[in-house]
């Protein structure tokens, strides 16, 4: 336990909605008395109802005895009266998401608690800074950014305001360590790690639907089988909810003073504005009230079998796809093309470098070019997207992607296609957020993995998939859409051009 805040220490928790309630379950678990503050008298019933029952499943499972049960539900009182918090060490603020309503609380808090006591805020995408500000000790104030369901969630954001001490910061990270979790240092911006990083797994997955790429429910299927995430992003905004993730993104947007990075989009727009908000509402971009008719992905039928290919280029970027094709019994051949990919018959399957298929010139005569998209791990995966202007050659490639036992789904010509260009964005945002100094590579590669569930980090990512690559593809597409929201990261670049590991280049 922290030596700033011993076992048994009263820690109080502002809001009993489901983050508060996780969070005193937490410090509760850990041994500290807690009090569990609302002004509404029901949220409170209600959160010592739903105490008992997380608590007497706990008992069920085994993950708690009947005597454990008791002495943590013991250790929380539930109050709607801030006056008896005196002796607090720390004070973890979870009420709603309004700065006003904030410090209002916050201020009555301070006048009540010791002057050494640690007020630390759960907001998501308020500035601390600003919260602190509004406080007469904002070097007491941090952020305590938990990720809901937070007694599951393993990851905890420590955000520094302007203002914040060492002593509160190391003491904070220490205490979330000592309560089971891996904590994360960022400063007071725009989304801190999490909800500033993740925005373009959202954003390019929104455009690609606004530029008629592919569907929703084919860009999660792709997302999926060829990146390996758990959830699609389309799913995932169903799930968090369609209102919740437009207002962080609306509030990081506005925050960082429109960088078009982070433009909310008005598809997500206008399904809030028509009450369809996902999950909780039955609808979002799926329909969960009704047996809809599943659309079936654009699944490319594989034109013919392929024995032999040839492979052209480096073929680094390809190495995972040629395994799958030796162990599928296809003999590969080294070519002499100046350009990666992959050749059968008159039809070569290029690895996508941010360019359509269609402004392609392979350097290699008589060959039709399909581009192909990003694969996160060949070994795993099941299905990868490709583009082209002609179909027969598209047949073609199906049949060398179906050698190696994937299927081939078919987009858009567009640029950097589906995930390769989600992949691209979110490893130079991430690599903007090393560069500002917000947090270092390691945590944001930490953070993205454990309180997004992404398979890989962004900037592990990009260091494997080659910084240069990621350069190329993002000046592709800024030089196609004529964006500054595709320009590459400065820390990317440098790092391209030194060669340099990201976490070492600043």
């Amino acid at each position: 336990m922290s030596a700033r805040f011993p076992a048994g220490s009263l820690v109080v928790v502002l809001g009993s909605g489901t983050m508060g309630r996780g969070i005193a379950r937490i410090a509760a678990g850990a041994g500290h008395r807690v009090i569990l503050n609302d002004v509404s008298a029901a949220a409170l019933e209600s959160a010592q109802a739903e105490m008992s029952r997380f608590l007497a499943r706990d008992v069920e499972k085994g993950r708690l005895d009947s005597g454990e049960a008791a002495a943590i539900g013991d250790r929380i009182e539930y109050s709607p009266d801030v006056s008896g918090m005196g002796d607090a060490v720390l004070v973890i603020e979870a009420i709603i998401e309004d700065l006003d309503a904030k410090i209002a609380l916050l201020r009555r808090v301070e006048e009540i608690i010791d002057a050494d006591a640690v007020i630390a805020t759960n907001t998501s995408s308020l500035s601390v800074t600003a919260i602190a500000a509004g406080l007469d000790r904002p070097q007491q104030v941090a952020g305590m950014h938990f990720f809901n369901p937070a007694p599951v969630m393993p990851l905890v954001e420590i955000v520094a305001g302007a203002d914040s001490t060492s002593d509160v910061l190391d003491s904070l990270t220490a205490l979330a360590r000592a309560w089971g979790k891996t904590a994360v240092r960022a400063a007071s911006t725009p989304g801190f790690i999490v909800n500033r990083v993740a925005r373009p797994f959202y954003g390019e997955a929104l455009r690609a639907v606004e530029e008629n790429v592919a569907t929703p429910a084919e860009i999660d299927g792709i997302v999926m089988g060829a990146g390996g995430f758990r959830m699609g992003p389309f799913a995932l905004m169903d799930l968090v909810g369609l209102d919740v993730n437009l207002a962080v993104s609306k509030s990081v947007y506005s925050q960082t003073f429109h960088d078009p990075r982070f433009a909310p989009n008005q598809i997500q727009q206008q399904l809030v504005d028509a009450g369809r908000l996902g999950r909780k509402t039955g609808r979002g971009f799926y329909n969960y009230t009704a047996d809809d008719p599943v659309v079936a992905p654009r699944v490319v039928p594989a034109d013919g079998e392929v024995d032999s290919v040839i492979v052209h280029g480096s073929g680094g970027e390809l190495a995972g796809l040629v395994d799958r094709l030796t162990a599928g019994g296809v003999k590969v051949t080294v070519g002499y093309g100046p350009a990666a990919g992959i050749a059968f018959g008159t039809t070569i399957l290029w690895p996508s470098d941010g360019r359509p298929a269609s402004r392609f010139d392979p350097l290699i005569p008589d060959l039709v070019v399909v581009a192909m998209d990003e694969v996160l791990d060949w070994p795993t995966a099941s299905a990868v997207a490709i583009a082209g202007t002609d179909d027969s050659a598209l047949g073609a490639a199906a049949a060398v992607l179906a050698a190696a036992g994937l299927e081939a789904r078919r987009v858009g010509d567009s640029p950097g296609l589906v995930l390769l260009r989600i992949m691209a964005q979110l490893a130079s945002v991430a690599a903007d957020t090393v560069l500002r100094g917000i947090a270092t590579a390691e945590d944001i590669d930490t953070a993205m993995r454990l309180g997004t569930n992404y398979p890989i980090g962004p900037l592990g990512w990009a260091e494997r998939f080659g910084t240069a690559r990621v350069v190329e593809v993002l000046d592709h597409m800024a030089d196609f859409y004529g964006e500054t929201r595709y320009r590459p990261s400065p820390l990317l670049r440098r790092v391209a051009d030194t060669g340099a590991k990201i976490g070492e280049s600043r």
